[in-house]
């Protein structure tokens, strides 16, 4: 998360049909909540303050919280504000362009001496190719 932010006090709320986490430093908070249309407000105080993450996961296995509604909303922040984990980079080849070169071969002159009539190929000069 970007803030160091901690809360003293987590739970979960229905506003407009809809269960979410709420987080707070006093349990009066309950009234606000409950002053703005909010319903179905349950709030505990936690034993030391948290960051929202380590609130919810705190909370969620507690009694209170048993219900699909509840449990359903901490899965959805869970999933909203943990960070994705990153894959871990392998190295990978780098772009530059490889430059090859042919072997140097220097010219050779072939030790073999030449037969009188033949061809490079072996063949009489007398011998009629087939091109």
């Amino acid at each position: 998360m970007a803030t160091d932010k901690t809360f003293t006090v987590a739970g979960v709320s229905l506003f407009k049909g809809e269960y979410k986490a709420r987080f707070a430093n006093d349990v009066m908070r309950v009234k606000v909540l409950s002053k703005s249309g909010h319903e179905d407000i349950r709030l505990v105080e936690l034993d030391e303050p948290m960051s929202k993450l380590d609130a919810v996961l705190a909370i969620k296995g507690m009694t209170e919280f048993a219900d699909v509604n509840a449990q359903n909303a901490f899965l959805e922040y869970v999933e909203r504000n943990v960070p994705a984990a990153k894959p871990e980079s392998t190295p990978t080849a780098t772009k530059t362009k490889a430059v090859t070169t042919a072997p140097k071969v220097s010219k050779v002159t072939p030790q073999v001496p030449a037969l009188k009539g033949m061809t490079p190929l072996g063949l009489k000069d007398v011998e009629d190719a087939p091109f």
